[in-house]
């Protein structure tokens, strides 16, 4: 039998035919991501993007004229607070509309709401397409399938992890720092928080996989690693490893052109002077801590479940800055618990000016249903409420002030960020993280090149104001540049050649069980 011949090419296709081609193909959905509320979701976020463009979505050009809009709208939802209700269906009333004149446009809602609320989603706002759950967030590109493909929403929230999201692609936001998740879910039964019940109990990664991540990052130009899990200092729980947090510092310090290490966020029960040792011993664990207090009052946190007192918390501040001298601290606090009273809140207010916070995400009591907080007696008027968060609010700003204040005349290395200075345009100042994690404002001498975001500054501080340094003395300044500022100088080409290239999904599964020849 004779076999037939088949035509071959000479040589690569003329421009006309290559351009033919690529309008023949279909054009690549795009997609847009809005995060509500923590580290944890903004880590997620990174997570879905990366899968959407794995599976073949561009991302959607916010900076465009406007006229157009995503393929795919997915909401990354927070449970926390109680308007986290009202704003995602206020969002979602927005794009009803849209949708409308849109027919092939897809909403998907996942995160912590969607694990909460499940078909009420649906049911509210039945013109959204999909909803997932914390636990598997990977569904997402076969569920927009499915739905397209069924005419129908799709609802699938798992009760347990999936796959630990650290093995899913990922579209990092930031070319020079990084989340690196080490553990998900919580083992805590505080009585305000709904956090456990959305995403379970507490699974660690090994040490290993998250210090083969950390050396990836480095490897493509990231300088700064922030670990991340809802309570980090019990890491290795799963394993019977009462030290491995510490550990685990010690290990990430080590990894080699990684110049910052960061972690969020402890519990002051489970905080070890193991801890406070590999943080002080680690050149590159960075002098911050984030250790939320919560309350001052010893009667409201046994009524939160919150396992320490103030003596307790206020001595490891003390030990923290024995050993780190520089270190600033940062905390959470709630205003208006059910049953606080005046003494209460007096109390809080002691603890605040003892422990001298560089700054305080301070929240006002909202019920979330489903936690024991939301039916106990003794709810606070809104009014009280209010009061006592702006008395708070006060104390702190001022507090913060007079920190920052006295970090003028210090020189600091800074790394340059992208987009921490809304008004640099005008101010015509960069912008960028000192060691400490404060926010600095800095001014370029005349004639100075600019450093890119991953570069590292020196600066002298001028300046300091309640929320942020200001370095406009110019003598000591001084550029380092550095492998993630080539990194971020690579990124911002990418785009030009990328719109170069054919575009066109990539199939999608339905997300069924498959059939393979043996």
């Amino acid at each position: 039998m004779s076999t037939p011949t088949v035509p071959r090419t000479t040589g690569p296709l003329s421009a006309p035919v290559q351009a033919e081609a690529r309008a023949a193909e279909p054009a690549a959905r795009t997609y847009q991501v809005r995060t509500f509320g923590c580290q944890m979701n903004v880590h997620d976020s990174e997570r879905l993007s990366g899968l959407l463009e794995d599976a073949g979505y561009v991302r959607f050009d916010e900076a465009g004229d406007g006229s157009a809009e995503p393929d795919v709208v997915v909401f990354n939802t927070c449970a926390v607070r109680e308007n986290a209700d009202n704003k995602l269906y206020g969002n979602l009333g927005h794009l009803a509309p849209v949708k409308e004149r849109r027919p092939g446009m897809q909403i998907a809602v996942g995160g912590c709401l969607a694990q909460k609320d499940r078909g009420e989603i649906v049911r509210k706002a039945p013109w959204v397409d999909v909803v997932f759950g914390t636990h598997n967030v990977g569904s997402l590109p076969a569920l927009l399938e499915r739905a397209r493909h069924n005419a129908k929403a799709q609802v699938e929230i798992l009760e347990s992890l999936e796959v630990f999201p650290s093995t899913l692609p990922t579209r990092r936001e930031s070319p020079y720092a990084a989340w690196v998740s080490i553990s998900v879910g919580c083992n805590n039964t505080c009585t305000f928080c709904i956090v456990p019940s959305l995403r379970g109990k507490e699974k660690d990664r090994r040490p290993g996989d998250v210090l083969a991540e950390v050396e990836a990052l480095v490897s493509e130009g990231v300088l700064e690693v922030t670990l991340l899990g809802q309570n980090v200092n019990t890491y290795g729980v799963e394993f019977g490893d009462k030290l491995a947090f510490g550990k685990l510092l010690r290990a990430t310090g080590g990894v080699a052109g990684l110049e910052r290490v960061r972690f969020t966020s402890p519990h002051p029960s489970s905080f070890t002077s193991d801890v406070i040792d590999a943080m002080a011993e680690t050149p590159n664990v960075m002098p911050s801590l984030h250790m939320p207090l919560q309350s001052g009052s010893d009667r409201v946190l046994k009524a939160m479940r919150r396992s320490y007192r103030r003596s307790r918390f206020l001595s490891i501040l003390q030990e923290v800055r024995g050993r780190i001298p520089d270190a600033a601290i940062t905390t959470d606090i709630i205003v208006g618990f059910p049953g606080e009273t005046e003494e209460d809140f007096r109390q809080t207010l002691e603890v605040v000016e003892q422990a001298r916070f560089t700054s305080a995400f301070t929240f006002q009591y909202s019920p979330r249903p489903g936690t024991p907080a939301a039916t106990m007696g003794e709810q606070v008027p809104k009014a009280v409420v209010q009061e006592r968060y702006e008395r708070l609010t006060a104390l702190q700003d001022e507090i913060a002030y007079a920190e920052n204040r006295a970090q003028v005349g210090r020189t600091l290395e800074v790394l340059v960020a992208e987009g921490e200075g809304r008004k640099d345009a005008e101010t015509r100042r960069l912008s960028g993280r000192a060691p400490d994690n404060r926010l600095v404002h800095f001014s370029l001498p005349g004639g100075a090149q600019a450093p890119r975001p991953g570069d590292v500054a020196t600066v002298t501080i001028s300046r300091g104001a309640p929320h942020y340094l200001e370095a406009d003395a110019t003598d000591a300044f001084a550029v380092r540049r550095t492998r993630a500022g080539d990194a971020w100088e690579a990124r911002q080409a990418r785009p030009a050649a990328a719109d170069a290239a054919p575009a066109g999904p990539r199939p999608v599964g339905l997300g069924l069980p498959t059939i393979r020849r043996r």
